[in-house]
């Protein structure tokens, strides 16, 4: 069986050519070996790149501890350059995903995905919270480089206002006017990433919303700089999303069946 390893600004995923269908999506233990750091490949995710009968393909996207997830931003970025390298579209694509359908335009250095809309920016227990396609919290503070982000993250995804299924949660400081520094405990992966697509997508609306910061939105994260554009509209909602960076191949292998 062969795989495909990309990264997204330091996210990094598994990637799998399963349009023949032979994959065994249901075997959480295995998708976990795979992702495992010491045992297996290493990744923060795997992702199916499947057939689809009204799209390009469908990601199938599985967290590092082998369950299905919900959508990932960075994910996203990934297959659709794996698709690209794979001839499956050439220069605009759509896909479907968990969330629903997606667009992406692809260029030589980056890759644009089209997110879903957001419904609403809320509040629960004081902290502010929005489903990016997953579900995020966001939190600005003032020293982020020196932050205990994985007790500080922990403590928030497993709290009471965010069960059963637990949330995501960014830290996000303050560069400049439209730049902000963010990092991300992700569930599922139960750390800190280098990054997160649909986290920093979150921080950029939030952002937006009690910042007036500017669309598009600069982001850096540990593992590089992503931007984020959007429709900001009068009831609170977002449309028009669109998460802009990099997308590479770090590598190529096969699987002993």
């Amino acid at each position: 069986m062969d795989f495909y390893k990309y990264q997204g600004t330091g996210n990094d995923f598994v990637l799998v050519d399963d349009r023949a269908g032979t994959f065994p999506a249901s075997d959480q233990a295995f998708i976990e070996r795979l992702c495992h750091r010491r045992f297996g490949i290493g990744a923060d995710g795997l992702i199916l790149l499947q057939n689809d009968p009204e799209y390009d393909f469908r990601m199938v996207y599985f967290n590092a501890d082998g369950a299905e997830g919900s959508m990932c931003g960075n994910g996203g970025r990934c297959i659709v350059r794996f698709a690209h390298d794979l001839g499956v579209f050439e220069g605009e694509t759509r896909f479907m995903a968990v969330d629903g359908e997606h667009t992406a335009l692809v260029n030589e250095g980056e890759i644009s995905l089209k997110m879903s809309n957001v419904s609403g920016i809320e509040q629960r227990n004081g902290l502010t919270f929005l489903n990016t396609g997953s579900p995020h919290v966001v939190q600005f503070v003032d020293d982020l480089e020196s932050l205990d982000v994985v007790a500080e993250g922990r403590k928030i995804r497993y709290s009471a206002p965010f069960q059963p299924g637990g949330t995501n949660v960014n830290f996000a400081q303050v560069v400049d006017e439209n730049t902000l520094f963010v990092r991300t405990y992700e569930r599922g992966v139960e750390d800190e990433t280098y990054s997160c697509g649909t986290g920093v997508t979150a921080v950029a609306l939030v952002a937006h919303q009690q910042l007036n910061t500017p669309t598009p939105v600069s982001i850096r994260t540990i593992g590089g700089n992503l931007r984020v554009s959007f429709t900001a509209l009068a009831d609170g909602r977002f449309e028009a999303i669109h998460l802009i960076g990099p997308a590479q191949r770090v590598f190529t292998g096969t699987l002993p069946r």
